[in-house]
C-alpha cells in the first residue's frame, strides 16, 4: 500500500504531518486504494482478500461480491463491538471512532466501484461529475474531517479539486482504460470531436484524439483554479498539503500537455522536481 502511494500525482501523508494526521490520512487512502483493486481486479493473487472478508478464495475475481462482502465488513467498523475481518478495516477503525465520521464517504467509494462494473460509458460530461461525487470526493472530505477544518465554502472547493483529481487520472490511463472496457471521455464530446474507440485502441493517439484530451484538460485546469482557494483558507503544514494535491494536479497536466496530449503510449507522468515547482507556485498564488 505504501508503494501504491508513492506512485500517486500527488503526495498522500507527507512526513512534515503531524504523525497522528499521517497514521489517520494512510488508514483513508489504505481503504480507497483497496475498494479501487477490488473494483478494477487488481487484488493481490490468491485470493487472501477474499478469504479475509468471509468468502472462498475463488471468489477473488467477481467484484461485485466481494464490494459487498467488503461493505459488509466496513459495517463492523461503525459497531460499539466486533472486529473488521479485513487489516485495513480494522486500521480504519480507529481513524473514523477518533473524528466521528459516518459511514456515507466511505460507502459513497464502494458505490463508485459497484458502477464500473454495471456502467463502462459516459454520456455526458454531467454524468461523469456525478460519478467523480462517489468515486473521488468522498476522500477529500474525509481529508477535512482528519484535519477538523470542514466547513461549506471548504468542502465545494475540496471537491472542485478532487474532481479535477480523478478526470486527470483518467486522461493519463485511456488506453489502460480501455483495456478494462471502460471510457471515461464523455461520448458527447468525442462525438464532436470525431474520436472513435478504435481511435482509443491505437498505439498512439491523431489529432482528434489529442485535441479531445486537451479539451478535457482544460475543463479539469478549471475545476483545480476553482478550487485552489481551499489552500489560502487553511495555515501551516496542512496548507502544503492541500497545495501539494493541487499542484499534483497541475504538474500531472503539464506532463499530459507536455506529451502533445498523447496519453495512448502510456500515462504521462509528473517529475517529482516538476511538482516541487508547482507547489511552490501554488503557495505564492495563495500565500
Amino acid at each position: 500500500m505504501l508503494d501504491k502511494a508513492a506512485h500517486e500525482n500527488f503526495p498522500v501523508a507527507p512526513f512534515f504531518l503531524p504523525r497522528a494526521w499521517r497514521t489517520d490520512l494512510m488508514a483513508v487512502y489504505g481503504y480507497a486504494r483497496l475498494v479501487d483493486d477490488i473494483g478494477d481486479g487488481d487484488l493481490a493473487p490468491g485470493g487472501a482478500d477474499a478469504e479475509l472478508l468471509g468468502l472462498d478464495r475463488d471468489q477473488a475475481g467477481d467484484a461485485l461480491a466481494m464490494l459487498d462482502a467488503f461493505e459488509a465488513d466496513l459495517h463492523r467498523v461503525f459497531q460499539p463491538f466486533g472486529e473488521p475481518r479485513h487489516p485495513l478495516l480494522a486500521a480504519l477503525r480507529p481513524t473514523v471512532h477518533r473524528h466521528g465520521f459516518t459511514p456515507e464517504p466511505f460507502r459513497g467509494l464502494i458505490e463508485a466501484n459497484r458502477q464500473d462494473q454495471r456502467i463502462r460509458r459516459y454520456a455526458t460530461y454531467q454524468e461523469l461529475l456525478d460519478y467523480c461525487e462517489l468515486s473521488a470526493n468522498p476522500v477529500g472530505r474525509l481529508v477535512l474531517g482528519i484535519t477538523g477544518t470542514a466547513s461549506p465554502e471548504r468542502i465545494r472547493h475540496s471537491d472542485a479539486i478532487c474532481t479535477a483529481l480523478q478526470i486527470i487520472e483518467h486522461l493519463q490511463d485511456v488506453a489502460e482504460d480501455l483495456r478494462r472496457d471502460r471510457v471515461y471521455l464523455p461520448a458527447e464530446d468525442m462525438k464532436r470531436f470525431g474520436v472513435t474507440e478504435a481511435d482509443l485502441a491505437a498505439p498512439t493517439g491523431g489529432a482528434r484524439l489529442r485535441a479531445l484530451v486537451a479539451k478535457e484538460a482544460e475543463r479539469a485546469a478549471a475545476l483545480l483554479n476553482e478550487g485552489t482557494p481551499l489552500v489560502g483558507s487553511v495555515h501551516g503544514r496542512l496548507k502544503v498539503l492541500l497545495a501539494g494535491f493541487v499542484a499534483g494536479g497541475r504538474a500531472a497536466l503539464r506532463a499530459v500537455a507536455a506529451a502533445g496530449h498523447d496519453v495512448l503510449p502510456g500515462p504521462p507522468r509528473p517529475t517529482k522536481l516538476s511538482l516541487l515547482r508547482e507547489v511552490g507556485a501554488t503557495l505564492r498564488r495563495e500565500g
